[in-house]
């Protein structure tokens, strides 16, 4: 069995905790995939290349809207698809054959599983350290349907690498995931049916944003809402059908692709970490402490293998914070950042950070609250955007911002502001008030919801 000063398991964010204080440590790096994990490889990095890609072709389609002679005539797939890749995996495959070169770190390209105390089956190997960092990320989530898993289906890891377009998608799912890469495909000219188990699609999001995200995709895809399904078949065109029930009662559609994309698990199942003496919570989540330290001493995680809030600049965030406790253990630190913000690429781009109205209610806080429409402003009434909003919750008493929720173009721009002012305790008043607005630029949007909260 050979030790390592630091095992890590898994190289997306894991890959970055290797700061110059670690340069003269044995390290283990075990990855059976591409170096760089689900962000660079299969998530946020290639999906947005998609979706500003998606948005050119919704400009060109809106053009005559403006009085400009444009229109979306159809998209070369294998020509997006091949600019983002090959872009991407050279990067994953240089950060591999980088770490390699290196006399103090070990690359294993095999999935490790834990078989003991600290001892970690790798391949033909086992491996062993005093200090292990459990960053395996998650995978996406499949849920137990009839003649689900007898189809062809896709999922986000594999989706954005087929070889042509499909004439009809179905999604199944109605979430952030589900959203962005079900507008992609509507947007480039593919015919988008959603099969939605819940009451509308982002229900995570505040209620308002949520009821008028739905509605905006209601009016540009067929959306089946409160879905049961009865079960997925498969024919011998490699036509895929479902029947089930809705909202509106049975239904049974069929499509020549199925995207499946229904959230996703940790994989600390996948690690066997239970043999280690690592606990997990309901979900499957490793459980941590504020600084990042699980039940067993040494033995640290971070990223979405920790937590439900799977998003890059948590991961980023966590990975620093283990980083420098790793090697300060006499000044332990914690992410001190704030409330964590999120955005949902889609159309209506969506961001949020804070607590939604039924958050607040909950909690029996006073507060109040404002919404108001981007068309309100002048950059907005140069959109012509009807349908954008800006809803802004505050305490009523300490005049804290409690929670910001942004529906419309720059959504995860716009709300950025608002972050910083909540992070450093500034009051509406302030944030209001106390800097200039530059006219007639979109964060006057902000500013006038700001104004009248």
């Amino acid at each position: 069995m050979e030790r390592f000063d630091l095992i890590i398991i898994g190289a997306g964010s894991g890959n970055m905790l290797l700061s110059p204080d670690f340069d003269d440590w044995k390290v283990a790096i075990v990855e059976e995939g591409p170096f760089g994990g689900t962000c660079l490889n299969r998530g946020c990095i290639p999906s947005k290349m998609y979706v500003y890609a998606a948005e050119i072709a919704d400009l060109a389609a809106r053009g005559p809207i403006y009085g400009v002679h444009s229109r979306m005539d159809g998209v070369d797939w294998p020509a997006i698809r091949d600019r983002i890749f090959e872009r991407i995996d050279p990067i994953a495959e240089g950060g591999r054959a980088y770490r390699q070169r290196l006399e103090h770190i070990a690359v294993y390209p095999s999935r490790g599983r834990f078989v003991g105390h600290k001892q970690l089956q790798v391949g033909e190997s086992m491996i062993t350290s005093d200090t292990i960092v459990l960053a395996a990320g998650a995978r996406p989530s499949v849920p137990k349907i009839s003649g689900l898993n007898e189809v062809t289906f896709y999922t986000s890891d594999d989706i954005m690498r087929i070889d042509q377009l499909p004439e009809r998608l179905l999604v199944l799912g109605g979430g952030f995931i589900a959203a962005e890469l079900g507008e992609v495909f509507g947007a480039f000219g593919v015919e988008v049916e959603f099969v939605v188990r819940g009451p509308r699609m982002l229900r995570d999001e505040d209620d308002d944003i949520s009821a008028w995200f739905t509605e905006q995709y209601r009016r540009r895809y067929k959306v089946h809402l409160g879905c049961t399904i009865e079960g997925f078949s498969e024919d011998e065109s490699t036509l895929i059908r479902v029947k089930g029930s809705d909202s509106e009662g049975g239904f049974e559609t069929e499509a020549d692709m199925l995207l499946v994309a229904t959230g996703r698990l940790p994989n600390s199942d996948r690690l066997g970490v239970a043999a280690t003496g690592v606990a997990v919570d309901d979900e499957g989540y490793v459980v941590v402490d504020d600084h990042g330290r699980t039940n067993v001493e040494g033995i640290w995680a971070l990223g979405d293998i920790a937590y439900r809030e799977q998003l890059k600049h948590l991961a980023n965030a966590s990975t620093r914070m283990v980083a420098h406790n790793i090697i300060h253990p006499e000044d332990l630190r914690t992410m001190t950042l704030g409330a964590v913000p999120h955005a949902v690429f889609a159309n209506p781009q969506v961001a949020a950070v804070g607590m939604t109205e039924r958050d607040v209610v909950a909690a029996n806080l006073p507060y109040t609250k404002v919404t108001r429409p981007y068309g309100a402003a002048a950059y907005g009434w140069a959109m012509e955007d009807q349908d954008s909003i800006c809803k802004l919750i505050a305490h009523a008493e300490t005049r804290l911002l409690l929670g910001a929720h942004i529906m419309g173009p720059m959504a995860a721009t716009l709300i950025q502001q608002l972050i910083q002012g909540m992070r450093f305790g500034q009051t509406v008043d302030e944030m209001a008030t106390q800097q200039y607005y530059i006219h007639p630029a979109p964060p006057e949007i902000v500013e006038q919801a700001l104004l009248e909260l």
